[in-house]
């Protein structure tokens, strides 16, 4: 991605300057310069496809059938999967730190920078079992815990760094941007995830030890990932609610300079003079969206992370076959990302969401007929990873997109906290759901868990239609 060729004329600060008011003029001079914005673009991308390998080893079909490798129970499954989004109850506070931190990069480096480092521990474990110093069964419980505190601190980095990017990428390109950024990623898991299913299949000292050089190595590429962001500008969250606090002002005495200064004022940063809490609750815009979007969390996560745990337990596929499927699903996520960016750019974020969300609520319906037999094994499971992935790439770049322009400018990150906590929790909940159905149901449990989901997905679009889409300028 050459995001030198990107349009970039927002205005961003660095540092707050004394922002005077005479009687006629008013200058706003904190800027961040066009090259450093192209460059902190490219830092950014770069970042994504070190993440992305740094994710193929710590979450998704590799961790996975690391645990069915351990005998872990569907209970375990859905810890694993729960996990992640319960952490996001603990969003609001990292918001609350990192606001009131002076660098957006040295708060990202503490708390993702120890949270990746923590898997060292696992990789340490798998060692430990190849020389008897502990069993599977506490290998799983280390994996656990792992995977909770390492999101945990994650949790705390999350909204400043979606609250750092929002404020670097230009509004009206959010699209195109998130779209090649998340293109350079899916383009990462197609061609790394067969490659690492394939050494982790055929590792010569057995899977368990594959896959622990498979994690160390991903590790390695997530701990350079954080480097990149050394590239990116840097933000100080203080002079950032300083200055926008200002410019609203300045705003409402003479909004024909702020407009001359090509400054971006949606009306979402003019809150009432009052608590940040009450403020929160009179944005019925951004209330909509929380609706729909822990609904729409709790509905997916009632079957998603089951249909790894399908393919291999219940048609015991072989975990090539299934890092394959998901490469095919990485592969249409890549392709289609730029075009669902560029679309939403165009028409909007709301009417892509409501019309893929239709698509992707009937997913799991199609599940159903799936068996082991040469049809399905070769046609009907890839074709059903193509779709989702190509339908996932809407829905995640346009919710992303849609919560960027909703979300207030001033405390932004305690918005992006507050989203992810209530979509964490409803996800662990349909999740944990989910898990429990799996463990006591009899035969058909996995299927039924499926069609119930795609119920609740239907439902959970319901809320869209009363949101109202910030406009793009």
């Amino acid at each position: 991605m050459d995001s030198g060729q990107l349009e970039t004329t927002a205005p961003l600060t660095l540092e707050i300057t004394q922002i005077a008011i005479p009687p006629t003029t008013i200058s706003l001079t904190s800027r961040i310069p066009k090259d450093s914005i192209r460059t902190s673009l490219k830092a950014s991308t770069a970042d994504a496809i070190l993440a992305a390998v740094y994710s193929l080893g710590t979450s998704g079909i590799l961790l996975s059938h690391f645990l069915v490798e351990l005998d872990a129970t569907p209970v375990v499954f859905g810890m694993l999967s729960s996990i992640p989004m319960l952490v996001n109850l603990i969003q609001p506070l990292g918001a609350y730190l990192s606001e009131r931190s002076t660098s957006r990069f040295q708060y990202s480096l503490w708390t993702h920078g120890i949270g990746r480092l923590l898997w060292l521990v696992l990789v340490i474990g798998i060692v430990s079992v190849r020389w008897g110093v502990v069993n599977t069964h506490q290998l799983v419980i280390l994996t656990l815990l792992i995977v909770l505190f390492s999101h945990l601190l994650g949790g705390l980095g999350t909204a400043s760094w979606l609250s750092w990017l929002a404020m670097i990428v230009p509004r009206r390109l959010r699209g195109r941007y998130f779209g090649i950024r998340n293109s350079a990623a899916s383009l990462t898991n197609l061609v790394c995830v067969p490659i690492a299913g394939l050494a982790v299949s055929h590792w010569y000292g057995g899977t368990m030890q594959g896959y622990g050089v498979v994690l160390l190595v991903s590790i390695v590429f997530g701990i350079v990932g954080l480097g990149c962001q050394y590239f990116q500008v840097d933000m100080n969250p203080q002079a950032q609610n300083a200055y926008y606090s200002k410019l609203v002002q300045i705003s409402e005495i003479q909004p024909e300079v702020a407009k001359d200064e090509s400054c971006e004022i949606p009306e979402s940063i003019h809150p009432p003079q009052n608590e940040l809490a009450s403020t929160i609750w009179k944005n019925s815009n951004f209330l909509i969206f929380l609706l729909y979007f822990s609904f729409w969390t709790l509905a997916v996560n009632l079957s998603a992370p089951f249909f790894n745990l399908y393919m291999l337990d219940t048609l015991d596929l072989d975990v090539s076959y299934v890092t394959i499927y998901n490469s095919l699903q990485a592969g249409a996520n890549l392709l289609m990302l730029i075009l669902w960016g560029k679309l939403a750019d165009k028409i909007g974020n709301r009417p892509i969401l409501i019309c893929v969300g239709i698509l992707v609520a009937a997913t799991p319906l199609l599940w159903l007929g799936i068996s082991v037999n040469r049809l399905d094994t070769w046609l009907w499971l890839p074709l059903l990873h193509i779709l989702s992935g190509g339908t996932w790439a809407a829905i995640d770049l346009c919710s992303n997109n849609i919560q960027l322009g909703i979300a207030p400018i001033k405390n932004q990150s305690i918005y992006f906290a507050i989203a992810a906590a209530f979509a964490g929790a409803s996800g662990a909940l349909g999740t944990t759901i989910g898990s429990f159905i799996v463990q006591f149901a009899q035969s058909g449990g996995l299927l039924g868990l499926f069609a119930l989901s795609s119920i609740f997905r239907l439902a959970a679009l319901l809320p869209l239609m009363f949101l109202q889409e910030p406009e793009r300028g």
